[in-house]
């Protein structure tokens, strides 16, 4: 597999009021989180995805429940991902549901259901 054909996609909540720190950060946590995720799972994807750049991009769902939709449908296609929930220390209420890192996965099965969403 090529690096071009793998990436990791973070997917923030654009309804939410976030500081550009604490959106930083939470864009942080989605990426760790996910590719954590996935380098118990599958250590090749993991490394060639390091390997070759760590490609990523970052798009926008207009709320919570679109988010959710998400995270339920890469699941079931067993697409490496993680839900970040906020701890409540700074700007939002504990347990916020913030953001979504799905990957570093292969490409074509991560747009699945990405490839409609517009860049943050």
């Amino acid at each position: 597999m090529k690096g071009d054909d793998i990436k990791q996609v973070i997917i923030v909540r654009a309804d939410l009021e976030m500081s550009k720190g604490k959106l930083g950060a939470q864009i942080a946590h989605g990426s760790v989180s996910s590719y954590l995720a996935v380098s118990s799972r599958d250590k090749e994807i993991a490394k060639e995805w390091l390997d070759s750049g760590q490609k990523k991009i970052v798009l926008k769902v207009p709320d919570e429940e679109s988010l959710l939709k998400l995270f339920k449908a890469y699941q079931f296609k067993k697409i490496p991902c993680s839900l970040i929930n906020d701890a409540g220390l700074t700007q939002l209420p504990p347990g916020t549901t913030t953001v979504l890192g799905v990957g570093p996965w292969k490409s074509d099965e991560i747009d699945q259901f990405s490839k409609g969403l517009k860049l943050l």
